[in-house]
Parts: structure tokens; C-alpha cells; sequence
């Protein structure tokens, strides 16, 4: 099984050369994207098997982003990681609400990044 090509959205040239070198290092194919505009159009123009977005940047935030994606039948089930500085319960419901499959507190933890990516794609065990 090969690994999903992520798309990794993040308006701090840093923070989205960081994640991109994590998820690059753990053997993945990332395009990177500098809001959720440009991400969004990005992914009409090729399929990604995951993304990878933070929420606030200008332009388009990652909420928007993700409801637009998840209006897509590409994208109504590829798992989605949210990356936040802001991580309150208001913010991990919305995420949810929009369809985030998953969220993860910045700054975080390459392993922590790799984890949670990995739970992600993986399926749930059956039984």
C-alpha cells in the first residue's frame, strides 16, 4: 500500500517547511500550501489522500477550507488533521462540526504529528 500524498496548509513559511519535512521524513508526499485559498485551489487541480491544515490564516481560515473541501465528494472522507495555536473546547467542536477528522495543539512534537497522522489513516479494527 503506498502512502497518501498530504497537502499541508500553513501561512508561517516555518511551521509549514517543518510539518513538510516531518511527514516527508515518514516516507509521504507533500505539496505544500500557504492559505486555504490557495490550498483549496490546489486540490481541485490533484488528489491528496490527507490534509494537513492550520486554522488561523488569512484569506481562508481552516474551518473554511475544511467545509469547503468536505462539499466535495473528493474530499467528503479523506482524513483531515487541524493544526491550532488556539486550543479551547470552542475551537476542537467547530473543528469537528466542519469535519476535521482529527486536531493537534501547536507547537507540537514531530512524533506527536507523526502519531497522529498514523491514527489516521489508519482503519478502524473490525470486531
Amino acid at each position: 500500500m503506498s502512502l497518501p500524498h498530504i497537502l499541508v496548509v500553513d501561512d508561517s513559511p516555518s511551521l509549514r517547511r517543518m510539518t513538510g519535512a516531518c511527514l516527508r521524513a515518514g516516507g509521504f508526499t507533500v505539496t505544500e500550501a500557504s492559505d486555504g485559498k490557495e490550498a483549496l485551489e490546489v486540490a481541485m487541480q490533484a488528489r491528496f489522500g490527507m490534509l494537513v491544515t492550520d486554522q488561523v490564516m488569512p484569506v481562508m481560515d481552516g474551518l473554511s477550507l475544511i467545509r469547503a473541501l468536505r462539499a466535495t465528494p473528493d474530499y467528503a472522507s479523506i482524513p483531515i488533521l487541524m493544526l491550532s495555536t488556539e486550543h479551547d473546547d470552542t475551537i476542537l467542536e467547530r473543528a469537528r462540526e466542519a469535519g476535521a477528522s482529527g486536531f493537534l495543539a501547536k507547537p507540537f512534537d514531530p512524533e506527536d504529528l507523526m502519531a497522529s497522522v498514523g491514527a489516521l489513516l489508519t482503519p478502524p479494527s473490525e470486531g
